[in-house]
């Protein structure tokens, strides 16, 4: 895929640019991705510090994948259509999938832990075309194309001309998200940190939704992990990416918590 191609040429040694009293340390960076491409953007809510590694490929843009169910669950509960994380959400419809979380009825809770992809493929065709499109132009979304249609212009396959957006967008719109800077009411911000929920420890409480992106083979090639970490009365947001052959958003994750834990935030 483009966006694959792309990055395998821009990639080399990983470096790490630091934003002001960055909590990023190069090593425990370098040795969480060991060897994988990707990059990381972490922005310190407080001072807007933004520090990246590999900063070359920070805004290189791609599918986002599955991370577009953050901005897909918050656009539907602004749109009234879904209004509790424990509401009935999904009704199978009895096709069984590869994923056998997505093969009965899901609540929003499930079908948001599960990623249940025609779960929020229905979503998006209530919302509709130009709703949804109206709300990406208003936060800016990546480059706003949806031209693919309405429930899969985030997904990646052969021939599809995905929404594109960088991890360096991802991130400064989960910051602008949580600090109030976008105009999503707190009854959905309420319930979008409610769903986003990952990890708790004495130390910190981890937010976050994964994505995984395919290539022309179905071979996963991309993870995505996007959200944030609450630790020491600080947030700090988070966008990582890891390809290669194999990779998926698990392998993203990993790196995210790897360097949390080992940054004493989690």
């Amino acid at each position: 895929m483009r966006y694959v191609l792309t990055l395998c040429v821009l990639i080399a040694m990983g470096s790490l640019a630091h934003g002001q009293n960055s909590p990023l340390n190069e090593n425990i960076v370098s040795k969480a991705f060991a060897g994988r491409e990707g990059t990381l953007v972490i922005i310190d809510c407080s001072s807007e510090a933004i520090s990246t590694f590999r900063p070359q490929v920070v805004e290189v843009r791609m599918a986002p994948c599955s991370t577009f169910k953050i901005w897909n669950t918050l656009i539907g509960l602004e749109s009234g259509i879904i209004s509790s994380p424990d509401q009935p959400f999904y009704q199978w419809d009895g096709e069984k999938r590869s994923i056998s979380a997505w093969n009965r009825n899901l609540t929003l809770r499930d079908a948001f832990q599960a990623s249940c992809v025609p779960a929020f493929q229905n979503l998006a065709r209530q919302i509709g075309s130009e709703r949804m499109q109206s709300w990406l132009d208003r936060i800016e979304y990546g480059d706003r194309n949806t031209s693919a249609g309405i429930d899969v212009f985030w997904l990646p396959l052969k021939g599809r001309r995905t929404i594109l957006i960088s991890p360096t967008e991802q991130a400064q719109l989960v910051n602008k998200l949580i600090t109030g800077k976008l105009r999503f009411s707190k009854t959905s911000l309420a319930i979008l940190k409610d769903l986003m929920t990952l990890k708790k420890t004495d130390k910190g409480v981890l937010f976050g939704k994964t994505g995984s992106g395919t290539d022309e083979r179905g071979t996963y090639v991309l993870g995505w992990f996007v959200g944030y970490v609450e630790s020491k009365g600080k947030r700090y947001v988070f966008a990582c990416t890891a390809q290669g052959e194999n990779i998926m958003s698990k392998d993203a994750r990993g790196i995210v918590e790897n360097i949390l834990e080992k940054q004493n935030l989690l």
